[in-house]
């Protein structure tokens, strides 16, 4: 039997502003929030779900000082629709972010704790 990816832990200084700020990047919906961890589920999602990904933003005092060894992907199902997730996503706190990828067709961000994300166009 396989073993499934359930979770991803983030760590952040603010867990949650990070958890808001990723609860709306992906219109998921804060499940909890506790003493430094702050849990975010798609919305109606049901434990256990056969497929689903959730994520728990967890305090952590140190700031980021490297480029991340691990980043989240965002799919978009087209280039305009690409555009327009990166500007909304500018207006919530993310910022594009040159991590050496060069001319790419994907975008390459920072959310407002300066850990990178990419958003791809359809492949």
């Amino acid at each position: 039997m396989a073993t499934r990816l359930v979770q991803i832990t983030m760590k952040a200084r603010d867990d949650s502003a990070l958890g808001r700020f990723w609860a709306q990047a992906l219109g998921w919906g804060v499940d909890s929030e506790g003493p430094g961890v702050t849990n975010l589920e798609p919305v109606g999602f049901v434990c256990p779900d056969p497929v689903a990904v959730c994520v728990d933003i967890v305090a952590g005092p140190e700031p980021k000082t490297v480029k991340n060894r691990v980043h989240l992907d965002l799919a978009t199902t087209s280039t305009a629709r690409q555009t327009e997730l990166v500007a909304r996503l500018k207006d919530l706190g993310a910022t594009l972010a040159d991590v050496g990828q060069g001319d790419v067709p994907w975008t390459v961000m920072s959310d407002p704790e300066g850990s990178e994300f990419c958003l791809l166009t359809p492949r």
